[in-house]
């Protein structure tokens, strides 16, 4: 398993989570966990997803996340599970 942090954030807007979902859906990325939230109109997600069956490597799959946030208007980081538990370890 090669577990990916998926973060999503901006103004709420249809469309956020189908975007996103039809992207990993159609590269063969499962989603593991999906949490999110609307505070104040302010729309933020964060998954865990196994990029194993992916064809595409980490950074081209960070990328073109990073593209569709801009379409839909979202910040969306993708960080690999490994370092985001070394950033965030106390």
């Amino acid at each position: 398993m090669k577990k990916t942090i998926i973060t999503v954030v901006g103004h709420d807007c249809v469309g956020i989570i189908a975007k996103v979902c039809t992207y990993l859906a159609n590269n063969k990325i499962n989603i593991l966990d999906i949490s999110q939230t609307i505070v104040s109109g302010y729309f933020n997600m964060m998954m865990i997803v196994d990029t194993i069956e992916s064809s595409k490597d980490f950074s081209q799959l960070a990328d073109e996340l990073e593209e569709i946030g801009k379409e839909i208007g979202v910040v969306i980081k993708a960080q690999r599970e490994d370092i985001f538990d070394m950033m965030h370890r106390l």
